[in-house]
């Protein structure tokens, strides 16, 4: 269920959670890029017309556009913020050398991984923080058993441990949550540790309609347990790091699963979100408090890579895959083939984005309200 906050604090969260994320993304493919002495142009949080900015002694524009949706870093040699290659005439001469398009395949896929590795990174660090400070998330151990459900019917006990479901570790009620919700109706293999003894069962998931917080609902798979025990002590650095590591993966799987389930027809794309969506979560992790806010932004800078790492055009997976198939051609697509893939890219991405604003707009109850006054 995602609660309506008020509309400033949706914005100001949305904002204030977009902004740090991307500009450690960009961040990402700026400093690799130095590193490799490739020069850039412009550096932008958002898209559009600049709301302020400066260029510093590198001759770099650093800007704020009006449109918060992203951002971009544009090197020198390329056409666009997408990275499409400018002509070689249209480059200076002096910083022809150094143009991104003209420097080895190598270094251009590390620059374009960078991004997407930036965020990974930074919700290691976040988590790293909150496992090192604060504690460790809750058990998997299973406190109560609700009568009449999944878990009760397949002989669940309290004290077990839930060590995975359908394949998928659970090390933590929230990783229980995330592999459940996606599965309603299914009927999945549950590893549990009962007194030091594991053994598999299979449980048959219940299902429940959700409400979403807009008047609109979905439907989730349901188990039947509740958590024994919240243990919350901080943990030294030097296990807090691979638990955040570990946090990471497990999120990731977790995305790749969801993917999954969406492909099999389990899960409704009604159910996908676009900004709106966003700016609701974020609103509703700032009214919980400063932690939990800063979780949801491990998870948006998680999803953040991810995202771009899938191989469409315009997103840095796209990047990679072309740079991959130049890597093995050992010669780059032609001009051409790289302008039809961008265009394509690119109307890609509006209908996915005009596709997930129709689904926030449904989930507002604006369709629901325009046919009631149709009718």
């Amino acid at each position: 269920m995602i609660p309506s906050p008020p509309l400033w604090l949706a914005i100001l969260a949305f904002l204030c959670a977009l902004g740090p994320l991307v500009f450690f993304h960009e961040l990402g493919h700026y400093l690799v890029a130095r590193l490799f002495g490739i020069p850039a142009e412009t550096f932008s949080i958002g898209f559009g017309r600049e709301l302020i900015g400066w260029t510093d002694r590198q001759g770099t524009r650093w800007k704020i556009a009006w449109l918060p949706l992203g951002g971009y870093v544009k090197f020198v040699g390329d056409m666009t913020p997408a990275s499409e290659p400018a002509d070689i005439e249209t480059i200076p001469e002096e910083l022809r050398d150094r143009a991104f398009q003209l420097r080895p395949v190598w270094q251009r896929f590390l620059v374009v991984l960078a991004g997407p590795a930036a965020n990974f990174l930074l919700a290691i660090l976040i988590y790293t923080a909150f496992f090192s400070l604060v504690g460790t998330p809750q058990t998997n151990v299973v406190g109560q058993v609700v009568a009449k459900t999944a878990a009760a019917e397949a002989g669940i006990r309290p004290g077990d441990r839930i060590v995975s479901i359908a394949g998928r570790d659970t090390p933590t009620f929230e990783a229980i949550a995330n592999v459940v919700v996606i599965r309603p109706d299914e009927t999945v293999p549950v590893e549990i540790d009962r007194g030091g003894a594991r053994q598999t069962v299979k449980v048959h998931l219940h299902s429940e309609e959700i409400p979403d917080g807009a008047g609109r609902n979905f439907k989730a798979g349901v188990f039947g347990i509740r958590s024994a025990v919240r243990v919350n002590q901080p943990v030294p650095l030097f296990r807090a790091v691979p638990m955040a590591v570990t946090q990471t993966a497990r999120n990731v799987e977790t995305l790749v699963d969801g993917i999954g389930q969406l492909i099999r027809g389990r899960v409704s794309t009604k159910q996908l979100g676009g900004p709106i969506t966003i700016a609701r979560v974020a609103g509703s992790g700032a009214e919980m408090g400063l932690l939990p806010f800063i979780g949801l932004l491990a998870f948006l800078s998680i999803n953040l890579g991810f995202i771009n790492l899938l191989p469409v055009p315009m997103l840095d997976g796209g990047h990679l895959f072309f740079y991959v198939i130049e890597a093995v051609r050992r010669r780059p697509l032609s001009a051409e083939a790289l302008e039809l893939a961008f265009r394509g890219g690119l109307a890609l991405v509006f209908a996915l984005m005009l596709f997930l604003t129709v689904n926030d707009l449904g989930r507002l109850g604006l369709w629901d309200g325009l046919q009631r006054l149709i009718g």
